[in-house]
């Protein structure tokens, strides 16, 4: 039985089911009748799963209550997102950066993913914000934040915050009480020497909820974190944690913990909210453990869940595949149907009560020649669409492209206006919590090398700089 899990007023539920009567009827027994304690429960929750939808009667829908013990979060109306990344130098070279964006004019790019906070904890634009001035984090690229925004809407694009999270050097270094130590008292620094914020404090959440309301001031719609996690490497297993601070708690759970509170305190200002995560913890508990990331978990308080799915970051075997990086169709396929399965498991076991963010995969436009001759191939335009075609076979309908020198491969885009058609909408689906572990999936080790770049949150490293949290190769993206 194919299940389905979406968010939908009660207006929705009228178009999903044709006409008004069969909610009215549910609405009014809701109301009159005393319900059963698991009735409540759901109510609360603000979820309801109808049993027997579609044409066909064979689905079921977990479907997100509004009312007015749930309501409607303020100004927000989702967009299927095709985006690509924009580094804070980048955003800040108007030549440069309108060069991208008339190259990528007429396809179906429709986003971009812009530094607000970025690798080195620098905000990327001049803000004025109480911690944020303090400590002096701006390091204006863009001088009129307001303006640049205001000419990408007015092009028809979605405007992403990119909002490095606990990687965060200069934040730790004016702030080393907030930090990660070693016994000597030291300051915790990864291979590329970055210190980071310990992801138990208190103090770095509020900072970051600070750095997204100012984001959504200047107009983003969306904050999406990276680096939300732990480092990977090795020596942070000399890094002396406060039991008052951590009060027991294990690097997933504050990690969820911190994904809910920021959720619940952007999401009501009406910005929507993502994480990266790592494209390994999908199905890998070592993976998560040693990150911090839960795929389901947080994928229960997010509006939209990153993986870094890059084939580069895979380690051979993976997925049956020799070397991924050369077979960029098959490895992102095989990522996102892992993907699919391990969050349609969790939302059985959760009796689709709890919401889940809609699966948003980075994807890669670089090279990545440091894997070696053999492990990997030249990615252009070609590869770049084997890629979405994977996400729509997989029954996806949203990505980014990761490249950290942002050069970019537009020629094999659908053109600007069509629709990928899936046989599940993505805007009607949603992700939750990852699983066990298969052979194929390579460790974090393995996969990302975190000394060389960036990719939203982990790497790449083509030299260029970071990716979304993920410590790829490309010097792209890491996190």
């Amino acid at each position: 039985m194919k299940r389905w899990l979406f968010a939908v007023s009660l207006a929705g539920l009228l178009a999903l089911f044709g006409c008004s009567r069969p909610v009215q009827e549910e609405t009014t027994a809701a109301e009159t009748m005393p319900p059963a304690e698991t009735e409540t429960e759901e109510e609360t929750s603000g979820v309801k799963v109808i049993e027997g939808a579609g044409l066909n009667q064979d689905r079921t829908v977990s479907v997100r209550i509004v009312d007015e013990d749930n309501p409607a979060l303020p100004g927000r109306v989702p967009v299927k997102v095709r985006g690509i990344y924009i580094s804070g130098p980048m955003s800040g070279s108007t030549e440069a950066f309108n060069n991208i964006l008339d190259s990528a004019a007429g396809t179906e790019i429709n986003t971009v993913v812009i530094d607000f906070k970025d690798d080195e904890g620098r905000i990327t634009c001049q803000i004025d914000s109480p911690l944020v001035t303090e400590i002096g984090a701006c390091r204006p690229y863009v001088k009129d934040i307001k303006g640049l925004i205001s000419s990408l809407k007015e092009r028809g694009l979605y405007v992403i915050a990119r909002v490095v999270a606990f990687r965060d050097p200069y934040l730790a270094e004016q702030k080393p009480e907030w930090s990660l130590h070693l016994a000597d008292g030291s300051l915790y620094r990864d291979r590329q020497g970055m210190a980071w914020v310990d992801p138990y404090r208190k103090e770095v959440w509020d900072y970051l909820i600070e750095v997204g309301t100012a984001a959504k001031e200047v107009g983003f719609n969306e904050v999406q974190f990276d680096y939300i996690r732990f480092s990977t490497e090795s020596s942070m297993d000399q890094v002396v944690f406060d039991e008052s601070v951590t009060q027991g708690r294990s690097k997933m759970d504050v990690i969820t913990e911190f994904v809910t509170y920021a959720y619940e305190n952007l999401a009501s200002q009406g910005l929507f909210v993502s994480a990266d995560v790592f494209g390994t913890i999908i199905g890998s508990e070592i993976d998560a453990n040693a990150v911090g990331q839960s795929y389901t978990e947080m994928a229960k308080h997010l509006d939209y869940i990153c993986p870094m799915i890059y084939p580069s970051h895979y380690s051979s075997g993976n997925f049956g595949i020799e070397h991924p990086d050369t077979q960029p169709y098959e490895t992102v396929l095989g990522a996102l149907q892992k993907s699919r399965t391990v969050l349609d498991e969790a939302a059985e076991a959760d009796d689709h009560v709890s919401r889940q963010a809609i699966v948003r995969p980075w994807l890669q436009d670089f090279t990545a020649s440091y894997l070696g001759e053999g492990n990997y191939i030249p990615y252009g335009d070609a590869e770049v669409a084997a890629q979405i075609q994977a996400v729509k076979d997989a029954g996806y309908d949203e990505w980014m492209l990761w490249s950290a020198a942002n050069r970019y491969h537009f020629g094999q885009l659908a053109p600007a206006g069509s629709e990928h058609v899936t046989e599940e909408s993505p805007a009607e689906q949603t992700s939750v919590d990852g699983a066990e572990q298969e052979t194929e999936s390579a460790s974090l080790e393995e996969t990302a090398p975190e000394s060389e770049t960036a990719s939203p949150d982990g790497a790449e490293q083509e030299s260029e700089s970071a990716s979304p949290d993920e410590t790829g190769q490309e010097t792209e993206n890491a996190s």
